[in-house]
């Protein structure tokens, strides 16, 4: 006892044990084990800074036409100009300019996509989890009908139906969505309702409202989270897809599907046209998918090193 009297408060000080790490450093730590998630995440960043400041960054209109440019190529190629460094298209708009706003487009139809989605999928996924008679039976079988269709197919018959239009290019790649939001939220529910602290919270008189909302649905996040992720690259993929069969975004709105379709007849001859929408295409997918799996690998404990 005398001993420990005398020591001085900062041999207590280092004594004490260390503080544990927060769950940002923690989630942190596992995320940036996978390279290919943190390069997806710096590619991402840039993308929307690059959307956000559209107006600054674009050195063009992104309809703007420079007649004395038809089909000019990029700035290293034979005939190119620094004025158009990624080359004009078939009515001389600048392609770089087509693109920077293109981004703008892409990540807004992701978002919008993504939110409605998973406002329905979450929304019908804990009222079928909660409810598994008549009810849940009846909404699991609605989306196994959605499922059974291919999710493109869905969209341009959804697409063809309301007519043709971003807000209803928009639309038709949420509804194709919903079912994957559905099905996973109602898995996530029905593993955590056998748990103790949901009986606890029944028992102490907690409605189904609260028990939906504030205690199982913040369990059920880690997995919406990853699916929302790789949402955004299936929405981005399918709005193209319908953009490119004329069902998306009409000219002259500045929009990757609609570029490539635009640019089919000249592939032969302007290879520039069609390479650079689809691989702003390619690499927006790929970084999305590639943070999608670094998100699950951070988030799953079963998955963490």
């Amino acid at each position: 006892m005398a001993d420990n009297a005398l020591q001085t408060p900062a041999q207590t000080a280092t004594a004490a044990p260390a503080a544990a790490p927060s769950l940002f450093a923690e989630f942190w730590y596992h995320f940036r084990q996978n390279r290919g998630a943190v390069w997806g995440l710096y590619i991402i960043v840039f993308m929307a800074l690059v959307a956000i400041f559209a107006n600054f960054v674009a050195p063009h209109s992104p309809i703007e036409q420079y007649r004395d440019h038809l089909l000019t190529p990029p700035a290293w190629a034979e005939g190119g100009s620094l004025q158009f460094i990624l080359g004009t298209d078939d009515i001389g708009r600048d392609i770089l300019s087509r693109l920077i706003y293109g981004a703008r487009l892409s990540l807004f139809i992701g978002c919008i996509v993504v939110t409605i989605s998973l406002a329905i999928g979450v929304a019908l996924g804990l009222i079928a989890g909660f409810f598994p008679g008549v009810i849940g039976i009846i909404i699991m079988r609605v989306m196994d009908i959605l499922l059974a269709l291919p999710s493109l197919l869905l969209a341009v018959v959804v697409a063809a139906i309301l007519g043709p239009g971003l807000l209803n290019a928009i639309l038709a790649v949420a509804i194709t969505v919903v079912p994957h939001y559905t099905r996973l939220t109602r898995a996530a529910v029905m593993s955590e309702l056998p748990k103790d602290y949901v009986t606890a919270s029944r028992v102490a008189g907690a409605g189904v409202v609260r028990q939906m909302l504030i205690n199982v649905l913040p369990n059920c996040a880690a997995p919406l989270i990853v699916q929302a992720t790789l949402g955004f690259s299936s929405a981005i993929l399918d709005a193209a897809a319908l953009g490119f069969l004329g069902l998306g975004a009409q000219p002259p709105t500045p929009e990757w599907g609609t570029m490539l379709a635009a640019a089919r007849e000249y592939i032969s001859r302007a290879w520039w046209v069609v390479t650079f929408p689809g691989v702003a295409i390619l690499i927006t997918v790929l970084a999305f998918n590639l943070l999608g799996d670094g998100l699950r690998d951070a988030l799953d404990p079963k998955l963490k090193r």
